[in-house]
């Protein structure tokens, strides 16, 4: 086994954390703001891409960060490693609500596919890589571009899902038809592509988008409730807007409704 083998535990329902217990000079490797808490004795080390080839000189290590670069994350990652001869633990929190999934590489032929944000945390020596779409449809309108994360080794790692967590397991030849924000990831057998809506009333007045993603097993596919996207667009839209007006949810009497509530700021 090339990874360390970790163990973890995960705690919460709807903000969850990972607490990953290390033996002596095990470690484990982080996206940058995912740290949360962790015993004394872990030496904390920030290290260019995944760890995973650290020694394979100056080159190596400055092309694993370069692929972390295509897909929009930081050039450098975190590494936790146990300097002690004891076990010590250290734990990673989820970015917004949601699910932590922990994924075992064994398990799924040693690759992983996820889209970009979903990645938390792994055993060092896991590959944080990119996966090109050679399709340009998935490309231009899938909702991930053309690169999503991969997730390579025997090791542990970790990924986040938004709201509630769905898995779903295909047959050879069964179609699933996915919300693009909606996945979180997927084996690699799984084939991905998008497809069109069809349709002017859905096109013009379905109001969910053109188009939606195609998978086709056999594999295993993660899919979230509650993409960060949409959340995000919630958020902005009952934010008070410029001039200080904000959206009267759900109250016919509008701005004057709020006088009613038990939220009044003044």
């Amino acid at each position: 086994m090339t990874a360390h083998e970790i163990d973890y535990q995960i705690y919460g329902e709807e903000m969850q954390y990972v607490e990953i217990e290390l033996d002596p000079q095990e470690a484990v490797v982080a996206e940058a703001g995912s740290f949360m808490m962790m015993e004394d004795g872990l030496n904390m080390e920030t290290i260019f891409g995944d760890g995973s080839n650290q020694s394979s000189g100056v080159l190596g290590k400055l092309f694993s960060a370069g692929k972390r670069l295509l897909t929009g994350e930081s050039l450098f990652m975190t590494a936790y490693l146990n300097t002690t001869v004891q076990k010590r633990k250290v734990s990673f929190a989820a970015p917004y609500p949601g699910k932590i999934v922990p994924i075992d590489l064994t398990k799924y032929d040693g690759k992983f596919i996820c889209q970009k944000d979903a990645f938390l945390c792994a055993a060092k020596g896991v590959s944080v890589g990119i996966e090109f779409s050679k399709r340009l449809g998935r490309g231009f309108f899938g909702g991930e571009g053309f690169i999503m994360q991969k997730l390579q080794g025997d090791g542990m790692a970790f990924v986040h899902a938004g709201g509630t967590l769905a898995r779903k397991e295909l047959a050879a030849g069964e179609v699933l038809k996915i919300d693009t924000g909606c996945i979180v990831g997927f084996t690699k057998d799984v084939d991905y592509d998008i497809q069109f809506v069809g349709g002017i009333k859905n096109t013009v007045f379905g109001g969910e988008g053109l188009f939606y993603a195609r998978l086709r097993g056999p594999g295993v596919v993660y899919i979230q409730s509650l993409p960060f996207s949409r959340l995000a667009s919630r958020v902005f839209a009952a934010a008070p807007q410029a001039g200080g007006k904000s959206k009267g949810e759900g109250s016919v009497l509008g701005g004057l409704g709020n006088l009613l509530d038990g939220d009044n700021r003044f």
